[in-house]
């Protein structure tokens, strides 16, 4: 597979998590989401990543946690070709478990 070819299906895949993270979360927030996918939010989102991949280190504490590494990625991811397939998948991931999560949630409430 050329390495165009790749960094085609990495897009892809990372458009396809945005695109399901935009349905779950709350519109203000897909909103402020698909600003900093803009090529003019370049200036915010990589140090943004950095300080929540940063911020993932200290899981530890209360009031941060290990949720940030995964934002922290999915911004840089948009900026890094390398990044954008398994980062894309992850989110994937993580979208299908909250998913499985909430239908069985909701089918133990009744």
């Amino acid at each position: 597979m050329s390495t165009q070819t790749q960094a085609l299906n990495g897009r892809q895949t990372l458009d396809r998590a945005y695109a399901g993270l935009e349905q779950v979360l709350p519109a203000r927030v897909a909103r402020w989401l698909r600003w900093l996918r803009s090529p003019g939010a370049i200036w915010l989102r990589i140090p943004a990543g950095l300080l929540c991949i940063l911020a993932a280190v200290f899981w530890f504490m209360p009031v941060i946690g290990i949720e940030w590494l995964p934002v922290g990625l999915l911004l840089l991811a948009e900026d890094v070709p390398p990044l954008r397939k398994p980062v894309g998948r992850f989110i994937l991931l993580l979208l299908a478990q909250a998913r499985r999560l909430q239908s069985w949630w909701q089918a133990r409430r009744r």
